[in-house]
């Protein structure tokens, strides 16, 4: 069954703070066992970022404790993840957005991510619940919207990410049937250079409750999306 829109939204730096989580990681690795360990796991995580294309938090510490077997007390900052609060780092109104587009249309968490760590964050965060268990988490999702569009099959598509790179990707493939929005939240969707250096989105907007300001046929006016009121937008 083809659905008239199906709405995509991506996790971190899109409907939480993930900048927060990963400086709140570093604080946490720095009071718990030295800046040297902060400093050397965060090289361990942007050398997997490189690899992966995909934070993964887990597999970082995983690696980190390979070359340190005997520090029996490293065992807690799994836990520290593991447990963290996520839904604490929602942005302001962000489950409003996703249920007013779940009563326009099929609304789907489309994240990148590891196989364990990414699924508790959305757990956690209340985002699983929010969309009714309609979460999807690829290895790079950019490569995988065949399998999008095979599981929610639909004639236009709203795609929300803080990550340019990603909505000029989805944009190739899926041209007019899709909008992409740009939320500027986030160290990517602020990066200056990094921006420059794709097509502008269909939409940017400066939160993702400013999403509450347009109707379902702004966001399908792929290219031309304006807000009920222009003050509303902020």
């Amino acid at each position: 069954m083809s659905h008239p829109v199906v709405f995509l939204v991506d996790v971190d730096n899109t409907l939480l703070d993930n900048d927060a989580f990963q400086t709140d990681v570093r604080r946490h690795l720095e009071r718990e066992f030295g800046a040297e360990c902060r400093d050397r796991y965060w090289s361990i995580q942007e050398d997997l970022f490189a690899e992966l294309g995909y934070r993964d938090y887990l597999g970082a510490l995983q690696r980190y404790r390979v070359e340190h077997p005997q520090d029996i007390h490293l065992l807690s900052m799994s836990s520290f993840m593991v447990d963290y609060p996520f839904a604490d780092l929602l942005y302001p109104r962000a489950l409003e957005v996703l249920a007013r587009f779940r009563s326009w249309g099929p609304t789907v968490i489309l994240s990148d991510g590891d196989v364990v760590f990414q699924p508790r964050k959305v757990e956690r965060s209340g985002l699983f619940a929010a969309v009714e268990g309609q979460v999807l988490i690829y290895i790079h999702k950019e490569r995988s919207l065949d399998d999008v569009a095979r599981r929610f099959p639909a004639r236009h598509y709203v795609v929300v990410d803080d990550k340019i790179r990603i909505l000029a990707a989805v944009k190739r493939m899926w041209g007019e049937r899709v909008t992409t929005v740009l939320p500027r939240q986030g160290q990517y969707a602020r990066d200056t250079a990094l921006l420059a250096s794709f097509p502008h989105p269909d939409l940017s907007v400066a939160r993702i409750d400013d999403l509450l300001a347009y109707d379902l046929s702004d966001l399908v006016a792929s290219g031309d999306a304006k807000p009920r009121n222009a003050q509303e937008a902020r």
